[in-house]
């Protein structure tokens, strides 16, 4: 929520008190940060954290309203040093420290389109 002020965009979250998934509180926390540290390096306006609970797995939505990314390219941003623009600040690594970590717990990461405009980075870790 800092980085987001600073940078004045408006930060929106939806965690429910109940969801629950056995994972260590600094992978979530290394994952949740670099998601958001995406978002808000690329959005204009907006950026929203939703998570909630499937049948059989917790849920993590990170999505902005940035420029988005092509799809042919979402691929390329997961793996390690996967940098897209080199003219912005980074190393390439922050997705795919989140794809290392998520696959550790037998999850998912997924890029997609992000309901304000821009990119949505989604999450699946199962419940076990």
């Amino acid at each position: 929520a800092r980085l987001a002020e600073r940078r004045g965009l408006t930060f929106t979250h939806r965690v429910p008190g109940q969801v629950r998934c056995r994972i260590e509180a600094q992978d979530l926390q290394e994952m949740v940060g670099n998601l958001l540290e995406n978002a808000v390096n690329w959005a204009r306006t907006e950026i929203a954290l939703d998570v909630g609970a499937e049948s059989d797995g917790l849920v993590l939505q990170v999505g902005d309203d940035g420029p988005g990314m092509p799809e042919a390219e979402r691929g390329t941003a997961l793996t390690r040093g996967g940098r897209l623009d080199e003219s912005v600040p980074g190393s390439g690594l922050g997705l795919a420290i989140v794809t290392d970590l998520v696959s550790l717990y037998g999850g998912q990461v997924t890029l997609g389109d992000s309901p304000s405009g821009g990119l949505e980075a989604r999450v699946r870790l199962p419940l076990r």
